[in-house]
C-alpha cells in the first residue's frame, strides 16, 4: 500500500498494490502494519456499507463530536463519487479548510479521514456502493452534521444534489459551538 498525505493533516489517500492475473485482481484495502509503518494508528472496530441507488445522491456533511475519536477509511466498491472532507478541528492549522477527491471503482484507492473532520460525498453514477471501516463505534448522541452547501466552506460540488435524506437537507450551517 502507498499512503499519500494530502493538504489536510491526518487525511491520507491509500493506494493499494493491485495483483492481476487471468482470474481477475486482488488488492489489500487495509493493513494495520503498513499504516503503523507510515505513522498512522487505525484499528477497525466496525464496518459499514452505504448503498446509493441513484446518481447525484448526497450524504453529509457528517461527523461525530468528542468524546468520539472516530476515524474512517472510505473505499468505493462499485460506482463513482465526489468526496469532500472538511477540517473542523479547532486546533488544526487547516481548521475550516476542505479538500475534494474523485473516486471510482477502477482507481481502487481509499481515503483515511482523521477524527475531527466532516465527510460528505455525492454519487456520480447509479448504484454506487461505499465501504467504511471505522475506528470507533457509532455513538448516536455524538453524531451530527452541517449543510452541504454551507457558504462558510465554499465547496464546489460537480453537480447539484438530487437525492438526500430529510436529515441532511435539514442540517443548519456549521456552528463551532457544536464541537
Amino acid at each position: 500500500m502507498n499512503v499519500e498525505a494530502t493538504s489536510l493533516g491526518g487525511l491520507y489517500r491509500i493506494v493499494p498494490e493491485v495483483h492481476v492475473d487471468d482470474r481477475g485482481e486482488f488488492w489489500r484495502s487495509y493493513c494495520r502494519r503498513e499504516l503503523v509503518e507510515s505513522g498512522i494508528e487505525f484499528d477497525v472496530c466496525q464496518s459499514n456499507v452505504s448503498v446509493n441507488r441513484h446518481k447525484h445522491t448526497l450524504r453529509g456533511f457528517h461527523y461525530q463530536r468528542q468524546p468520539s475519536t472516530e476515524q474512517k477509511i472510505l473505499t468505493v466498491m462499485v460506482g463513482a463519487l465526489h468526496a469532500v472532507i472538511v477540517d473542523i478541528r479547532p486546533d488544526s492549522p487547516t481548521f475550516l479548510a476542505h479538500e475534494a477527491f474523485g473516486f471510482e471503482v477502477g482507481d481502487r484507492s481509499s481515503l483515511l479521514v482523521p477524527s475531527g473532520c466532516a465527510t460528505g460525498f455525492l454519487t456520480l453514477v447509479d448504484e454506487t456502493i461505499v465501504h467504511y471501516q471505522m475506528s470507533d463505534h457509532y455513538q448516536p448522541e455524538n453524531y451530527t452534521g452541517f449543510r452541504y452547501d454551507d457558504l462558510a466552506f465554499g465547496v464546489n460540488w460537480p453537480i447539484q444534489p438530487v437525492v438526500m435524506s430529510d436529515r441532511d437537507r435539514g442540517f443548519s450551517t456549521f456552528d463551532t459551538t457544536t464541537l
